[in-house]
């Protein structure tokens, strides 16, 4: 009786080492949302003849600091002064950093991009705007090579934080969480 429960079960293992073996090998499909043009505001959508290089998961942190208020003297506001976060593939292995100022996306490989902003829009309460930035040439070469435009997209956080700023706090930092996708496009 052993031996024909033998064999069906060295098969059942071993079809489903192999099938292991082939979803492994597959490529994790990103997810649809992260870079669907239709979903987002047309200020932040991509033009068209680009396609995505690489999709990435920030997560980390922004410093904010009690400034006065470039356009009222005597005011103070939190202004943003730069971010620091660690850039993850869909699979969740880190593949960058993201750092400033001056706003800096590096590859692990070294490479790395400034950009200029061209447009926001609101992505929803207590959240990043979207954002859609224009690449500066890469400097190194590497998977920043080539990269045109960066997205931010699927914000969670990130937003000034909500304690007082007052002329007596002036120069108090305060370090806010915040997560969000960059997705990285080239020239098609």
């Amino acid at each position: 009786m052993l031996k024909n429960h033998f064999p069906l079960s060295l098969a059942v293992v071993s079809a489903s080492v192999l099938l292991a073996a082939c979803g492994a090998m597959s490529p994790k499909m990103p997810m649809a949302t992260a870079f669907m043009q239709e979903s987002l505001p047309d200020a932040v959508k991509v033009p068209a003849g680009h396609k995505v290089a690489l999709e990435t998961v920030g997560v980390g942190e922004i410093t904010y600091e009690c400034r006065d208020k470039a356009t009222a003297p005597g005011m103070t506001e939190w202004v943003f002064v730069g971010p620091n976060a660690v850039l993850n593939d869909r699979s969740g292995q880190q593949v960058g950093r993201y750092y400033g100022p001056p706003a800096t996306w590096e590859a692990m490989d070294g490479s790395k991009i400034t950009a200029t902003q061209l447009a926001v829009a609101p992505s929803g309460a207590g959240n990043l705007p979207y954002q859609l930035v224009k690449a500066n040439p890469a400097m190194g070469s590497g998977a920043m090579s080539g990269v045109s435009y960066i997205q931010r997209v699927a914000l969670k956080g990130g937003v000034a934080p909500g304690s007082a700023c007052s002329p007596a706090s002036k120069g108090a930092k305060e370090i806010v969480k915040y997560q969000a996708d960059y997705i990285f496009w080239k020239a098609a």
